[in-house]
């Protein structure tokens, strides 16, 4: 069974940084798509950033230059590192995987959807303040 455990996050001042972490386990596939999804309060979930399994990324717009997504296999480990945050990147932020690459759209900076990850970790809360 697929598990994914998201940590990491915390309460930073506007400009700070941090680095979220999504450690998974039971995960066989050699192929993957992984991506950071986020939701803040009121609103539905979004994007963030995405990683096929070659490597390829794509981020959400609002978020580009400021959040680096990256993985380690050897640690079944994803990341996400997030500089220069700002108040509107206070949300709930969860990291989900699915043995469907998404390579064709990350190549084209496009990011998955939600119907396109089966396995999601439970969150890790995220909060900027200004």
């Amino acid at each position: 069974q697929v598990q994914l455990v998201e940590s990491g996050g915390g309460s930073v001042q506007a400009g700070g940084s941090l680095r979220l972490s999504c450690a998974a386990s039971g995960y066989t596939y050699s192929t993957y798509c992984m991506a950071w999804f986020r939701q803040a309060p009121g609103k539905e979930r979004e994007g963030v950033a995405a990683i096929d399994s070659d490597g390829s990324t794509a981020y959400a717009e609002g978020v580009k230059g400021r959040f680096t997504i990256s993985g380690d296999n050897a640690k079944n480990t994803l990341y996400l590192q997030m500089s220069d945050l700002k108040p509107e990147d206070t949300a709930m932020y969860f990291c989900a995987v699915d043995r469907r690459r998404c390579l064709p759209l990350v190549a084209a900076g496009k990011l998955p959807l939600e119907v396109d990850f089966s396995y999601w970790g439970q969150g890790t809360q995220v909060t900027v303040s200004p």
